[in-house]
């Protein structure tokens, strides 16, 4: 990971005196890009984010065949990018934030990369359907996890904001929408492939069948949060130093827990099984939402050709 985790814990160890529930199936992790020369290193994420494009915006078939062809990956990786041409940068947000949340989920919960989105939504119409990434995690007692995550790039995460996001969640976990990620991932060759062992990937495939009640599922289903944000702690800060670094962890801890009070006042009785999932927020703060956006638009328009 190229960045500083300066929270990766439950929920229920961050925050004692206030009362939640159900409350220990949530995690907070925090990270944090550092500095160089009293300044936020920009280069450093903007080469974390493009490192990691082919994982979300080429199938398996094609990273393996354009293995160690950095350029011509980057090309191919740019034309599956779908809403780099709107006015708005709405789009282009939302696809950015997609490609961190996905290299998070490879590196941090070393995720399988089993269905790359932007790949499977190059239809701008599509953009607002289902997860923005889905990922198979293989457990160390020989199960395996289903996590389908919800990726975000705000301007800011104030309480205002944190509504919308809550919304988001509760309309992935709709169970025609849920049974439509499943159908994705069982019709797709990359779990044969990326999970190696036989009787584990037909296990997988079983469980995700759409005879397989969603009930069944919800134990194993866990939702990725990723919130990065701009964040004028960081816009006014110059080194990694201890102060910022607490900053950013108590700003981190006051706003993951407005948020997961909006999501159980919203979603606890509504969604079935609410206990039963694991809700993850992932919080990356970055100084100007706006310049990181045109340069990766600019950088995808040049690698496009």
């Amino acid at each position: 990971m190229n960045f500083e985790i300066l929270i990766n814990d439950d929920y229920l160890n961050l925050v004692k005196d206030i009362e939640l529930t159900p409350i220990n199936n949530k995690t907070v992790l925090s990270l944090a890009n550092d500095f160089e020369d009293e300044k936020w290193r920009r280069e450093k994420f903007e080469n974390f984010i493009w490192d990691n494009i082919a994982l979300t915006a080429l199938s398996e078939q094609e990273r393996a065949k354009l293995a160690g062809k950095s350029a011509s990956t980057l090309r191919a990786a740019a034309k599956n990018l779908r809403l780099t041409d709107k006015e708005d940068d709405k789009g282009k947000g939302s696809e950015l934030a997609e490609i961190a949340l996905y290299a998070i989920m490879h590196h941090h919960y070393k995720a399988l990369p089993v269905v790359p989105k932007i790949f499977y939504k190059q239809n701008a119409q599509d953009n607002a359907k289902g997860a923005d990434s889905v990922h198979i995690v293989l457990e160390d007692d020989g199960g395996f996890s289903l996590w389908f995550g919800e990726a975000k790039f705000y301007s800011s995460i104030e309480n205002a904001r944190l509504a919308s996001i809550v919304e988001s969640v509760g309309n992935s976990l709709i169970s025609e929408k849920l049974k439509k990620e499943n159908s994705i991932i069982t019709n797709m060759a990359e779990v044969d492939r990326l999970v190696g062992n036989t009787n584990l990937a037909k296990k997988i495939k079983l469980a995700l069948s759409p005879d397989n009640s969603m009930d069944n599922i919800k134990p194993i289903l866990h939702i990725p949060i990723l919130l990065l944000h701009q964040c004028s702690i960081t816009a006014e800060n110059k080194e990694m130093d201890d102060t910022y670094r607490n900053n950013i962890r108590a700003y981190h801890i006051d706003r993951a827990t407005t948020y997961f009070k909006k999501q159980i006042e919203k979603l606890a009785t509504k969604v079935a099984k609410y206990s039963s999932i694991k809700f993850h927020i992932i919080l990356l703060p970055v100084p100007d939402r706006k310049e990181l956006i045109d340069r990766f638009s600019s950088a995808v328009a040049y690698y496009k050709g």
